[in-house]
């Protein structure tokens, strides 16, 4: 049964004075998304047949290429779920704006869509989470941050999607041991980005090395800092076996390089935001960087063999002309995951924002097909995943990188307790 246009103006009209929410019918034909005939909530984002999401990214400041790339992967996935139906009879709607990585930004940019959206399937970059996570929270609008810090996972607002950058970590110099590349006694660098990102690494690097007999040496940059000279001769002097880099591309790149001028040549394992396919556009770099292993949630950008990866970028080729980035899978993930949670709530006939957030707790498993490891949003507090893909550069792939193993979580990574784990 169809709604009527006149009840959910009037119901959004009362939201707004009210924050109650109003009583709908459900579609009859549900699309993709389940559910079925009954009485529907709503509150903001939703009318009779249009669920809007909001996306605030970075589209011209230091991290434009992931967040172009994450919401060509977020809008990926809206084209897909609409032309199946949608969700709950309704079309899924993106409202994009670009706040440049600038917290003073999406404050008004926020404010200024807040009405107008059920919740924010992409929230790109530390800065501007810190700013709204606490208008986030008392908002009840469930948002979807790129920047993973477990230390945010206080906000029952913020659903990370994927493992947190202290997982990251952990699985990363987890591998390497693994692979016979560091042992007990040895000692291991972390390089980290003094913030919210590199401090959240470091307590992975912290656990890890605690836990198998190994010696920390951490040495903290700023995240405008990008000759990691000095840096990397105290690590040699040191005689560190491995070193960890929580920092940004500029900086990894000259940690590379450095690696390989100073002789080094150890291991490299970097989290999410190292990377970028820019980086492959000095040879020199491109070369250093293989000894350099990226850990990620989501396998790599056009894996072959796996039918998901495959046809994300069958569907990015034909509607995008830009280069492809890594984080497009990210961006289609976030909104397959999104998707579960408005599925659940359409299913509980309520999709207010509170209904978001009840169904969140509900949602205990998402197949992403093999793209990332099993995802449970209903732990309060915990990362969504303790599993990884292990990445290494291989310049004849479209972002430059390539799966390297088996999607794996190590035991450090299971056993680790996150700051706001229960």
């Amino acid at each position: 049964m169809r709604k009527t246009a006149s009840l959910v103006v009037a119901c959004t009209a009362a939201a707004a004075l009210t924050l109650s929410a109003c009583s709908t019918k459900a579609a009859d034909n549900s699309g993709s998304g389940g559910g079925g005939k009954g009485d529907v909530k709503t509150d903001f984002g939703v009318t009779d047949d249009t669920i809007t999401l909001g996306v605030l990214t970075d589209m011209s400041g230091i991290f434009k290429a992931t967040g172009l790339a994450a919401t060509q992967g977020n809008q990926l996935w809206v084209d897909e779920i609409n032309a199946e139906g949608g969700i709950c009879g309704r079309q899924i709607k993106l409202n994009v704006q670009d706040h440049g990585y600038k917290a003073d930004n999406a404050i008004p940019l926020y404010d200024k869509i807040r009405e107008d959206i059920l919740g924010i399937i992409q929230l790109n970059g530390s800065p501007p989470l810190a700013a709204l996570k606490q208008r986030l929270t008392n908002d009840n609008i469930l948002a979807v941050p790129t920047s993973t810090a477990s230390a945010n996972l206080d906000s029952p607002a913020v659903l990370m999607v994927g493992q947190t950058y202290d997982i990251e970590t952990i699985n990363g110099l987890s591998l390497l041991k693994k692979e016979g590349k560091i042992a007990e006694g040895d000692k291991i660098g972390h390089i980290y980005v003094d913030s919210e990102y590199g401090q959240n690494a470091l307590l992975g690097s912290k656990y890890f090395t605690e836990q198998n007999g190994m010696e920390l040496v951490s040495e903290a940059v700023s995240a405008s800092d990008t000759d990691m000279t000095a840096t990397m001769t105290k690590l040699k002097n040191e005689g560190v076996k491995a070193i960890a880099v929580s920092v940004t591309p500029g900086a990894l790149g000259s940690i590379a390089l450095q690696n390989v001028n100073q002789g080094l040549n150890v291991p490299l394992v970097g989290n999410n935001p190292t990377y970028s396919v820019t980086l492959l556009d000095d040879p020199a770099v491109e070369q250093a960087l293989q000894n350099y292993y990226f850990v990620n949630s989501v396998a790599a950008y056009g894996t072959p063999g796996n039918p998901l990866a495959e046809k994300i970028t069958k569907e990015y080729d034909a509607k995008y002309t830009e280069k492809p980035e890594k984080s497009i899978p990210s961006g289609y993930i976030f909104g397959m995951t999104f998707g579960e949670v408005l599925k659940q709530a359409c299913e509980d006939g309520d999709l207010s924002r509170a209904g978001i957030m009840a169904a969140r707790e509900k949602v205990t498993s998402i197949d992403t097909q093999g793209m990332t490891g099993a995802i449970d949003l209903s732990k309060s507090g915990e990362p969504t995943t303790r599993e990884a893909y292990v990445l290494v550069v291989d310049s004849s792939t479209p972002t430059g990188l390539k799966n390297y193993g088996e999607l794996f979580g190590s035991e450090e990574a299971k056993s680790y307790k996150a700051p706001y784990q229960k």
